[in-house]
């Protein structure tokens, strides 16, 4: 057997050209900002896969099925001040970020939490691992990373799954079986092969029930609707991965509005004494009372300078429902990922045969610490034969970030050991090779490709208190999982969409032999 299968020229055309048509009409596109005039602006199709890359059944659904524990441990965590804190405690002293997001949380603790909801869109990020020391080829989970905040990819994810469930429909996967295509061989899709893809009405979903959940407005001018707004950045090229979501929601007969963080947020909102966030629509006459707060901004520290400061204060201390919280937020940290990855961790959190279905996605991770294992890691990171085999990464979000191999040693060569500890050191996760097409503005590639399975999950959680005032999570609706698929050149370290690198892509759901037989024969 092959794949993906071998089009004839002119077929091969045809499928490009259909491809461009959908992302166009599809609006899977980005915003080129430097072309934003008065009267026009242009845009450039999403790096995207020619055809839906192979991937085991069995670990796709796997997948799926981990999120609810990990919606239960994340939103465990979200609640957990003290462990939080011992986490990062290290890292709010030197990193400016972590600082930042602390001094606010300790900032609206004192003033007291209005609101005891908060919405989860996390996203669990996931690379098919093989051990070239295990004596069965088999691939295995393996968790990339979990974010927390502004998760993006989900709608850019769902229209190129739709794209080439579309494509498949029509005939454009079909190969001929006579002797001229030598194709006979050639796996043949199916509507079973290519999972649905819900993750934009999931999303919609779970904002719209963030926003019920809030109720009706309190505020007291009689009348008075509420909103969810989005907290977006100015200058935003990713509009076509969050406006479908407002649109979405706009369906259902609830307003949606975007405000830049920082300036906007101060100049176009305000707090009512019972706590009540009330937005002011710009030259208009018109103000509503804001029910969830959906960022997607203020995850980097250039963000936070002041005026940032003063705007995420201001929002945090809201009766709006946030989406993440402050401490949902940090939750996103890789030092929080490698802090879970440490021995026993999640018993904290779960059940034995919870913490043990999660505990076999880890990857080797370590602090860069002083620790022992941190002393270790050190070494592993400093030494060039070592160092080859991981990744270091820091407690940042947007990709582009880490460091591979040989780079680690100059990087951490040319920084103070007294920052170390802000990185963690990760094992290589060592994905199985593939083959598919790519094309992106970078031009079309053929060639070994590896994927990136991110899965998301949405809930919507109560803070209770417990004994001793201590805080637990209870998740009071959960949605089921949705998914978006990344792929790249197998040769370059990012899955950078924006770059060129990543591109998005479905899973083309196979049996694990199939998988298999395929993987031995590329």
């Amino acid at each position: 057997m092959k794949y993906p299968p071998v089009l004839p020229e002119e077929t091969f055309q045809t499928l490009i050209s259909e491809i461009k048509d959908w992302q166009i009409t599809h609006g899977s596109q980005l915003k080129l900002v430097k072309t934003d005039d008065e009267h026009t602006v242009l845009s450039q199709p999403v790096g995207c896969t020619l055809f839906p890359t192979l991937y085991p059944r069995d670990l796709f659904q796997e997948t799926l099925s981990l999120q609810v524990i990990y919606n239960k441990l994340y939103t465990a965590v979200a609640e957990d001040e003290e462990w939080l804190y011992q986490t990062l405690k290290d890292m709010i002293d030197v990193d400016p970020l972590t600082n930042r997001l602390w001094t606010i949380y300790q900032e609206v603790k004192r003033e007291g939490f209005l609101q005891d909801l908060t919405l989860g869109i996390f996203r669990s990020d996931y690379m098919l691992h093989t051990d070239g020391h295990d004596q069965s080829p088999k691939p295995q989970l393996k968790q990339v990373e979990f974010n927390t905040i502004t998760c993006a990819g989900g709608v850019h994810g769902n229209r190129i799954s739709d794209m080439h469930r579309h494509l498949n429909l029509i005939g454009m996967y079909n190969t001929s079986s006579d002797s001229t295509s030598g194709s006979a061989s050639t796996i043949q899709l199916n509507a079973s092969s290519l999972p649905k893809n819900t993750t934009l009405q999931t999303l919609a979903s779970g904002l719209e029930a963030a926003h019920h959940a809030y109720g009706p407005a309190t505020s007291r001018i009689p009348g008075r609707q509420t909103c969810i707004l989005f907290i977006v950045q100015p200058k935003n090229f990713n509009i076509a991965d969050e406006r479908p979501i407002e649109y979405a929601l706009e369906s259902n007969s609830i307003p949606c509005f975007r405000v830049t963080f920082g300036h906007e947020v101060l100049s176009h909102t305000s707090l009512t004494p019972s706590g009540e966030l009330i937005y002011r629509l710009p030259e208009r006459s018109i103000s509503m009372e804001v029910s969830v707060l959906y960022f997607r901004a203020g995850f980097e520290v250039h963000e936070y300078d002041d005026t940032g400061h003063m705007a995420r204060f201001q929002l945090e201390k809201s009766r709006a429902i946030k989406c993440p919280s402050i401490l949902s937020h940090l939750t996103t940290f890789k030092k929080v990922q490698q802090a879970l990855a440490l021995p026993n961790a999640l018993d904290r959190f779960l059940a034995p045969e919870e913490a043990a279905m999660l505990s076999r996605t880890f990857a080797p991770q370590y602090p860069l610490d002083k620790s022992k294992l941190g002393l270790h890691a050190r070494e592993l990171a400093t030494n060039p034969q070592t160092a080859k085999s991981h990744i270091l990464k820091p407690s940042l979000e947007g990709g582009g970030h880490n460091f591979y191999g040989k780079d680690i040693v100059a990087f951490l060569k040319a920084t103070p050991k007294e920052v170390w500890h802000q990185y963690i050191l990760m094992e290589k996760i060592t994905p199985p090779l593939v083959k598919n097409f790519l094309m992106s503005p970078r031009g079309l590639y053929e060639g070994p490709v590896i994927s990136e399975l991110g899965v998301f999950g949405v809930c919507l959680w109560k803070r209770m208190y417990v004994k001793d005032n201590k805080r637990a999570a209870v998740i009071v609706k959960e949605f089921d999982p949705c998914w978006s698929f990344k792929t790249k050149d197998a040769s370059v370290n990012e899955m950078s969409v924006v770059k060129g690198y990543g591109c998005f892509d479905s899973p083309a759901l196979v049996d694990s032999e199939v998988f298999l037989s395929l993987l031995e024969r590329f």
